[in-house]
């Protein structure tokens, strides 16, 4: 398969082994009912192998439905999913998997969502701080937060349950270029997708996110003053405006950097794309 093949949403790519591995939301189920995640295999970033389940609800998980966002980190030995899932009597938030393999078949670890019960959250990604203890950084949705929020909550070293309260990194308005949407249960707001940690090779930590511009569907980024993630973030310049996002940052087999995103923002169209960019001073430039 080409990438143009390839209908998924939230694209997130895993270099290991000498291997690609492209997750993402499925899109033909992306709004519905929904029962797992898939897989796609590459050696060169340009043919990629059939969709492989790495997770089925049997019927014993509790999601059924808006099965979103998989990203598969390798942390002491395992890999472990963070996806973002939802049912009719469970709010939409993130949980996290766990599997020996990065083809799977994963099954859940953490004990339920990590994010708050009572909070509408999605988009969960892993972030380690310098001095070794895990995060999760994860959205609090717009349609119930109003102005989108990016939020952080430690986790048990287990990475099974929380490890305190949540707390704010930035809102979505503090971008210039973030435009206000409307919902149709009345609420008016900013959005909040997709939050990626990255460290520059200077040190510097960044966090990609998405939202609406005037131009679409939008990867912004954003920079931490103390090079963690308890530091002030500062928005920069987006690093895509042309209707595409959710994004995350993965080095090839060469040690060379890539912006996976999905584009365009639209149901059944949606594709990842690949743009090189370059570490440079603290900041991501496209090339």
């Amino acid at each position: 398969m080409k990438l143009t093949d390839i209908n998924i949403r939230d694209p997130f790519v895993l270099t290991h082994g000498g291997k690609y591995y492209l997750y993402g939301t499925r899109g033909p189920t992306c709004w519905g009912p929904a029962d797992g995640f898939d897989v796609y295999v590459s050696e060169d970033m340009e043919n990629w192998s059939e969709p492989q389940v790495c997770f089925h609800n049997d019927g014993s998980f509790w999601a059924t439905r808006n099965y979103w966002a998989p990203e598969v980190y390798l942390y002491k030995g395992s890999f472990y999913m963070f996806a973002s899932f939802k049912s009719d009597s469970v709010r939409r938030g993130t949980a996290i998997l766990r599997a020996d393999s990065p083809l799977g078949p994963f099954a859940p670890h953490s004990e339920g969502c990590i994010t708050p019960a009572e909070w509408e959250c999605l988009d969960g990604t892993f972030y380690v701080s310098p001095d070794g203890r895990p995060y999760m950084v994860f959205c609090h949705e717009w349609v119930q937060a109003g102005d989108g929020e990016i939020c952080a909550v430690e986790l048990s070293e287990d990475l099974k349950k929380p490890d305190g309260e949540p707390f704010l990194l930035f809102r979505a308005s503090e971008a210039q270029w973030c435009k206000t949407m409307h919902h149709s249960s009345g609420i008016s707001g900013c959005v909040t997708d997709g939050p990626f940690m990255w460290r520059t090779s200077d040190g510097t930590l960044l966090c990609l996110w998405a939202s609406f511009s005037e131009g679409g569907y939008t990867e912004g980024v954003a920079v931490s003053d103390n090079g963690d993630i308890t530091g002030k973030f500062t928005q920069l310049e987006p690093l895509f405006m042309d209707d595409g996002g959710h994004g995350m940052v993965f080095p090839d087999l060469e040690g060379k950097l890539w912006l996976t995103l999905h584009s365009p923002n639209e149901h059944l169209l949606e594709r990842p794309i690949f743009h090189r960019i370059e570490d440079i001073g603290g900041r991501l430039i496209r090339k």
